[in-house]
């Protein structure tokens, strides 16, 4: 598989100075759909002032000889619990996309969640992830009815996909601006457009919502497939607990990166309730707000299994492609260790 010859900027101290490569070679419609939150950006802001606020506490003098960031989650290994994020279009940023990420994901020991959105074919991405060595997980929206929605699960099945991450929190997801002619979400076979309305009536309860998933329909979901089924989207421990009850084999604990309700709580502030809740019973995995090393133990100080990595990956593919990527996960990878033998942390599981 050839991808484009990218170098790494010389300049690279850690993922955040990726950023302002990236924002000098996206046109700002681009920057602005990667970067900004919903509504005035409040969720936004409170998943970082939620790190920020979480201090950690060095513990010198521990014994961390043979420590590790290995762990097995839903029966992968990983050589560590950084996951990368369901992102849509990635051939906006990089013209390698979604396969760039998947193979440095996989060649850093780690996996691509690869998004119902993704610009390139879906068995084409796991192509490239197999290269690295690890098969990816899949992201499914519901395609507004069951036999759509189905038909895209037998698809990633048959492509090798090790886990389902049916994503609940946005059951309206669209770009925000027009995307150019050759990017668009191929793995669709129409695209996702509101149920028509009568005069007078809703268009968001009675067109967007009427083709919302329900619980019901996560129910069914379970049935068919034998998928590890991940749940993304969970706030609330109640919900935490019945997805459990349903039969979901693991939980997101996320807000969409702050991209759907503004005023959502912080992921990070959700945490520590709904591992509680679940005590233990199935892993659950933390997305929004994560930067660096440092910020992957604050969430595993707190309950988390493993995180998923947004917005800082799409700046290293952006910048150098499936190079710019593993630079990026080997970079907090080696912060993270350095923050667990700071504080006296010897594994990740």
């Amino acid at each position: 598989m050839s991808m484009s010859p990218d170098a790494l900027p010389p300049d690279i101290r850690t993922a955040a100075d990726y950023a302002d490569h990236a924002r000098r070679r996206l046109e700002p419609a681009v920057w602005s759909y990667l970067e900004a939150g919903s509504g005035q950006g409040r969720t936004l802001a409170a998943n970082r002032r939620a790190f920020e606020d979480l201090a950690l506490v060095p513990r010198p003098l521990a014994d961390l000889r043979g420590a590790h960031t290995r762990l097995t989650l839903l029966g992968q290994a990983l050589q560590h619990p950084i996951l990368l994020a369901p992102i849509a279009y990635q051939r906006l940023f990089h013209p390698d996309g979604e396969r760039a990420s998947a193979l440095a994901a996989a060649t850093q020991g780690g996996t691509l969640i690869v998004s119902t959105l993704a610009s390139q074919p879906l068995e084409a991405i796991a192509e490239a992830s197999r290269e690295g060595g690890a098969a990816p997980w899949f992201q499914l929206y519901w395609l507004g009815g069951r036999e759509a929605t189905l038909r895209l699960v037998r698809r990633a099945e048959a492509a090798g996909y090790a886990a389902l991450v049916f994503t609940v929190d946005a059951p309206v997801k669209q770009a925000r601006f027009d995307l150019p002619p050759e990017v668009r979400a191929v793995n669709l076979e129409r695209s996702l457009t509101p149920a028509p309305v009568a005069e007078g009536a809703s268009q968001v309860f009675d067109g967007w919502m009427a083709q919302a998933p329900t619980w019901a329909d996560l129910a069914w979901l379970r049935e068919q497939t034998r998928l590890p089924l991940v749940l993304k989207g969970v706030l609330h421990p109640a919900d935490a607990e019945r997805a459990v009850a349903l039969g979901c084999d693991a939980l997101v604990v996320s807000n969409h990166g702050g991209r759907v309700l503004d005023g959502a709580p912080a992921s990070l502030q959700a945490l520590p309730a709904i591992v509680e809740r679940l005590a233990g019973r199935v892993p659950v995995l933390l997305d929004s707000g994560v930067r660096d090393g440092a910020d992957v133990l604050r969430a595993l100080q707190l309950g988390a299994q493993a995180v998923l990595l947004g917005r800082p990956y799409i700046w290293g593919l952006t910048a150098a492609g499936a190079l710019g990527v593993a630079h990026v996960l080997r970079l907090l990878r080696d912060e993270l260790e350095m923050s667990m033998a700071l504080c006296g942390w010897g594994g990740v599981a």
